[in-house]
């Protein structure tokens, strides 16, 4: 078995919602102003007491279950989240021992909002290369620890959450995860920052826009090129959950003209490296993508990074 695929998915958001009016009551804004500029209607936020870890650990859970699986049937974690709290034990070796994981190897990965693509693609690669039978591909991040909740230009943004895929090794003319496409623009890694202490989320918001919007399409359709998969022939295209203004746009120019573009951001805020998985877990949650139905995934965001790859759904 040379090729990999996603067997199943699961998301999880915690409970609390907070609506635009609620962010009205802590800053100077409305919700015309940040539905006009952003899409964004409501957003879930974690308590104190609910760590990035939990979130992740949740939807892995849902993941597993949905797969048919057992904790022990993984032997690679990979959590994709640039929130995490401490260093050590990482998110990955956490989520393993919530879940009663008996020997996986454990990584976390920290390319911003584009961390589930390309954790993602480490797990098709470690699969194929037989360091791996199976692994479990989280996203997660607790956005609302690194918002300064005084900032109307970024705390009107976020959400958090988790989505979780399950890769398994396949026969290859099943394979249902392409290649990936990955890269970045150091240069402009200012661009986007959680830095500080205490971290705090910031960004050049007018700078992300321009080079999402005029940047991006080509690279995403270099995808589907590597992929052997035409734009108009996909049957969604999931974005990164920045903001719809970005989404639209961008989704127009890869000309995906039937497919599905997932808005999940209007529920849910930007949340991250959880934003892709969570959407494509929806979408096939409410039965709106048919098994093997082709899907574009393309992360972008913190360090101006990006990485995308055309997936068959489970």
């Amino acid at each position: 078995m040379t090729g990999t695929r996603i067997a199943a998915l699961g998301h999880y958001q915690p409970a609390r919602v907070l609506t635009n009016d609620d962010l009205a009551a802590l800053v100077d804004t409305s919700d015309e102003w940040i539905t006009s500029r952003v899409g964004i209607r409501t957003r879930h936020v974690a308590g104190p007491d609910e760590p990035v870890d939990e979130l992740a650990a949740h939807a892995a859970a849902k993941a597993l279950a949905a797969a048919g699986l057992d904790p022990a049937d993984i032997d690679l974690v990979l959590v994709a989240t640039s929130t995490a709290t401490d260093r050590s034990p990482n998110t990955a070796a956490r989520v393993a021992a919530r879940l009663g994981m008996p020997r996986p190897a454990v990584m976390d990965l920290n390319v911003v909002c584009a961390g589930f693509t390309h954790a993602l693609a480490t797990a098709d690669h470690a699969v194929r290369a037989g360091s791996a039978t199976r692994a479990l591909v989280i996203g997660a991040d607790k956005m609302s620890d690194v918002t300064d909740w005084t900032d109307r230009t970024t705390c009107v943004l976020v959400g958090d959450g988790a989505g979780a895929a399950v890769v398994e090794a396949c026969d290859d003319d099943l394979a249902g995860i392409g290649p990936v496409l990955w890269g970045s623009v150091p240069e402009m890694g200012h661009a986007v920052r959680i830095e500080g202490t205490p971290a705090r989320f910031a960004q050049e918001g007018q700078s992300v826009y321009r080079w999402a919007t005029t940047q991006l399409p080509p690279i995403a359709r270099s995808v589907c090129d590597r992929a052997g998969v035409a734009p108009e022939e996909l049957a969604a295209v999931v974005l990164h959950q920045a903001n719809l203004r970005i989404i639209e746009p961008v989704a127009r120019r890869i000309g995906a003209v039937n497919a599905v573009v997932a808005r999940d951001v209007v529920t849910s805020g930007n949340t991250s490296a959880a934003s892709i998985p969570m959407a494509l877990s929806k979408l096939l949650e409410r039965g709106e993508l048919a098994s093997c139905a082709p899907a574009l995934l393309f992360g972008f965001g913190g360090n101006l990074s990006y990485a995308g790859q055309v997936v068959r759904c489970p």
